[in-house]
This record gives C-alpha cells, structure tokens and sequence, in this order.
C-alpha cells in the first residue's frame, strides 16, 4: 500500500474522559483511543471504558489498546466495551491478535534499534502502526522517530505515531503521506486530559497538509 490517501485518517488516543470523546467526535476525527495496557497513565477501568465508548458517534472507530494483556482481559473487553478494532503494543503474536475475531492494528517499535522486519511478521494485521518507542517501550513518550526509517513498499495501511501536536503534524503528513495519524500525548493539557483548543487545531493542520497535497 504506497499510494497516498487522498485524506489523512485521525485518531485520538488515550482517551479518559466522556467531553474529550464527544468533542473529538464532533470534530470529525475518524477514531478514538481507549488503553487497557497496565503500564500507561491513561489506562482505563472496563467501567470507565464503557461510558466513554457510549460516547462515540455512528461512524468513528472505537479502537481498544492492549500490551501483553492476558485474553481473558481482552475477551472482557470485547463483550462488554464493544470496541471495533484492537491494536497490540506488546509481543503479541499474530495467531494471538487474530484469536478475538476482531479486526486489529499491531504498533511496530520504530524508536531505538528498530527491527524493521516487525512490519512483516503480523500478516493478519488490518493496519501498521509506527509508533517512536524502542522495542519493548510503551508508546505515548512524546517523542518522534527518523521517518525516513519507514519502508517505500509497505502492503497495508499505516499510521504514523509518536511525538506528533498540531505545530508539527501539518509538515508530518506533506513528508510521509501516511494513511492517518494518531496523537495522544501532543494534544494533551495533562496525560489523559485532552486540551480542546490542540484537539481542534491538530485536526486543521492535518486538513491543511490534506489540501496541499492535493
């Protein structure tokens, strides 16, 4: 997959509160974030998860995080937040990612040494996520990666992750095309509590670099 999507996917992730869901739904984004990983500062009871996802309009995405979570854990999520994608962080497998039935993202470690040759090994991915943690980091660091690391033949979509906020992601998408973005930390006030006025603006300057490109 390297041609360019004629518009630029967004997700918001790390989300933790129901304002932050509605407004980012309001402001067209096409997915919203719900993290289950134990690591991360934004992880979500399945009570909290299950009145942030009845937040989420008809049509935006609903995508459950998970690193190296029992299946039990994901299991429970699935019937009871009913999200419509995963995306794994960890050192899941393929065979494991694919055992919910669901369709999912695997984020590939693209900071430290990268091992470039991740981006093949889960071939029931829907999509790549290409996040700036080393192998075996969380993502959510702030911090971006060298984009030139990523391949020119990729054979599925990706999203472009890492150390992206509304002044920078307008010359992120003019130099890597990405089939869409995802943001956490860079539109933040706080980890977990989303800043209205970054949320609105990341949304215009990836609109912006759409219209460019065109």
């Amino acid at each position: 997959m390297n041609r360019a999507p004629l518009r630029t996917r967004i997700k918001f992730c790390g989300m933790t509160r129901a304002d932050d869901v509605a407004l980012a739904c309001m402001l067209g984004v096409d997915a919203v974030g719900l993290v289950f990983a134990q690591r991360s500062s934004r992880r979500l009871e399945i009570e909290q998860a299950r009145a942030l996802r009845a937040q989420a309009l008809p049509l935006v995405e609903v995508v459950a995080l998970f690193m190296d979570n029992e299946a039990a854990l994901v299991r429970r999520v699935i019937d009871e937040v009913h999200p419509t994608l995963l995306q794994f962080h960890g050192d899941e497998d393929d065979a494991f990612c694919r055992d919910f039935g669901v369709p999912y993202l695997k984020a590939v470690a693209m900071g430290g040494d990268a091992d470039v040759a991740a981006l093949s090994r889960h071939p029931g991915a829907v999509g790549l996520l290409l996040d700036s943690h080393a192998k075996g980091g969380a993502g959510g660091t702030g911090h971006r990666f060298d984009w030139s690391r990523i391949p020119d033949d990729l054979d599925r979509p990706f999203l472009l992750a890492g150390g992206l906020h509304p002044d920078n992601v307008f010359d992120a998408v003019c130099a890597v095309r990405p089939w869409g973005v995802d943001v956490s930390s860079g539109i933040e006030s706080a980890p977990g509590e989303k800043d209205g006025a970054k949320m609105r603006r990341f949304v215009e300057e990836v609109a912006r670099a759409d219209a460019a490109a065109r």
